[in-house]
Formats: structure tokens, sequence, C-alpha cells
């Protein structure tokens, strides 16, 4: 990725997205860990409830 600076207000905008990237790869990592979390639990609920009684 080529980035090419005109000025102050490009540097301000880059740094601006930077950390709005940084953001929502928290945001998905976050996301990514509470679904991983979720999957586990609906398949101990649906492993107990195969099972007979």
């Amino acid at each position: 990725m080529s980035v090419h600076f005109s000025g102050p207000r490009s540097v301000t905008k880059v740094i601006s997205e930077v950390k709005r990237l940084k953001e929502l790869e928290d945001e998905n990592r976050r996301l990514k860990k509470m679904f991983a979390e979720l999957s586990l639990q609906n398949e101990i609920i649906k492993e107990a409830l195969s099972k007979k009684w």
C-alpha cells in the first residue's frame, strides 16, 4: 500500500483512519471471541438435550 501525503490535513486523516482501523480490528476480535463462546455453549446445550434421561 502506498500513501501519498499532500499536507497536514492528509496526515491527520491517515492518523484518524489508522485509529479507526485499530478500533474495528479490536471490535472484530471481541465479536469473534463472543461467537466462539456462544457456539461452544450451543454445542453443549445440544449435546445435553440429545441425551436420553
